[in-house]
């Protein structure tokens, strides 16, 4: 399996069908052709939900894979986090999957903001981390980067090494180039144009 520069995933022949199948969930469940305000502040004529197919079981589980297939094709993190609430289901499946296949990373998720009591901290998941240790950051939906930089800013001041960045749908619009900008590469599963044209 192999990642293109700037394209999606490139899956081996045996994950074709998981591929389809989990695009197939993201059109059915995901997408919507819609007026809608992006996070960003952005208005778009189009939302993709990806909440909607990472919750569904069978969802999970090909999400679970697929990561775990492109993480496994390149260097593996040692653990796998991202910013809630739309990467919470996605480092809980890649955990689950990477166990079931034999190299178990736990998974850490990143608050929008400090707890308030008790710890007070960003990042849920700690005692299963340690400084140093390089990681991977999944998203849900890449639009602007934004939220992607967030979770890379928040992990390195934990104390991690951000090895690798992948979102599931990479919507096209900047967000790759601005995580370029900051050094790191966005690997999509998938394009607008792939969940757009299932």
């Amino acid at each position: 399996m192999k990642t293109d520069a700037r394209g999606p995933a490139v899956f081996p022949a045996e994950l074709a069908g998981d591929r389809r199948r989990l695009l197939f969930i993201l059109k059915e469940k995901s997408y919507e052709k819609r007026k809608v305000v992006l996070t960003s502040g952005r208005e778009s004529d189009f939302y993709i939900d990806c909440r909607q197919a990472t919750l569904h079981a069978e969802g999970a589980l090909l999400t679970g894979r697929l990561f775990c297939a492109m993480l496994e094709a390149g260097e593996r993190p040692e653990a796998v986090g991202g910013i809630t609430l739309g990467a919470d289901p996605i480092v809980t499946a890649v955990s689950l999957t990477s166990a079931l296949r034999g190299w178990p990373v736990p998974a850490f998720i990143i608050r929008k903001e400090p707890k308030k009591h008790g710890t007070t901290q960003w990042i849920e998941g700690t005692k299963n981390l340690r400084e140093g240790m390089r990681v991977a950051i999944l998203e849900d939906v890449v639009t602007t980067g934004g939220s992607t930089l967030k979770a890379i800013e928040r992990a390195q001041m934990s104390g991690l090494v951000v090895a690798r960045v992948l979102c599931l749908v990479d919507r096209n619009e900047g967000g790759a180039d601005a995580v370029a900008a900051a050094g790191y590469r966005i690997e999509p599963m998938f394009t607008k144009e792939d969940v757009e044209n299932a």
